[in-house]
């Protein structure tokens, strides 16, 4: 039985899709979100994702690199299922893993 009313949840469309469509190039779009029930608290949401990879913009190999994500949610939280699709996305973009953390810390500020 939810707690959520189906207007909280109109948002997340990936999230029991059977036919979820894998994107190989960076994919702001795909990050969804839904309201924080809990704003008068604060607490701790952790992602980690430990296959993480980009391409080297120098020589075109993969790059690899663990990202921890943290953070105190406000008005809204970041579906995961998203999240991860989000991090795939950067599958096949070239950057350094440096220079994309600081693009994911943009996108999920935003």
């Amino acid at each position: 039985m939810t707690t959520r009313k189906p207007e909280e949840l109109e948002g997340v469309t990936l999230l029991g899709n059977q036919g979820t469509n894998y994107l190989f190039d960076y994919a702001p779009q795909v990050l969804e979100t839904f309201p924080n029930k809990h704003t008068n608290r604060d607490y701790f949401v952790k992602f980690n994702c430990p296959e993480f990879t980009s391409l080297c913009p120098q020589t075109g190999q993969p790059d690899f690199a663990t990202v921890y994500i943290s953070y105190i949610p406000n008005e809204i939280m970041v579906e995961s299922k998203s999240l991860k699709l989000y991090l795939f996305s950067f599958r096949n973009h070239g950057d350094f893993h440096e220079d994309c953390m600081n693009i994911i810390m943009n996108d999920l500020i935003e």
